[in-house]
């Protein structure tokens, strides 16, 4: 059994509230646009981390976190990437890349719109955490938590914290 906590889209800020949020989580995973090297080494230090990079992230992260990352978690298969669109909306590079894939779970950020669903088409579990930057259209931050136990995911919960 782990226990996941998903972020995306920081811009370079971190609320400190998240620490609290993730404190009992496994892994940490970040959905792209970090905003700065700061923030990776930071959540680096508080749990294990995975990530993509972001369209505005630099080199430096770009050299420690892939544009696709395809990892398994007890048995369920995950993508992440940033730019992925959302079932019946994917993005062109999303659809190219799925060709030649099975997975359980996408995980990807980019439009800091929170949305959990099932793809209806695919069967696959669909994430997108929001954002949780200062910078952007959302008014509220948003991240996500659950727990993997084989295959089966559970106990999913959303962190909200208005904007300042």
């Amino acid at each position: 059994m782990k226990r996941i906590g998903i972020l995306s889209d920081t811009h370079g800020y971190l609320n400190p509230t998240l620490f609290d949020f993730f404190k009992d989580v496994d892994e940490i995973w970040h959905a792209g646009d970090w905003g700065n090297f700061e923030l990776v080494k930071q959540l680096e230090a508080f749990k294990p981390l995975r990530g993509v990079y972001g369209n505005i992230d630099g080199q430096d992260i770009r050299s420690v976190c892939p544009d696709i990352n395809y990892f398994q978690v007890e048995d369920l298969k995950v993508m992440m990437l940033h730019i992925g669109g959302y079932p019946g909306r994917y993005s062109p590079g999303f659809r190219k890349i799925m060709k030649n894939q099975k997975i359980d779970l996408m995980v990807c950020g980019h439009s800091h719109i929170l949305r959990i669903m099932r793809d209806p088409i695919n069967k696959w579990m669909y994430i997108n955490p929001g954002a949780c930057g200062q910078h952007g259209f959302q008014k509220v931050n948003t991240a996500v938590r659950f727990k993997i136990e084989g295959s089966k995911m559970s106990e999913m919960e959303v962190w909200e914290q208005k904007r300042d």
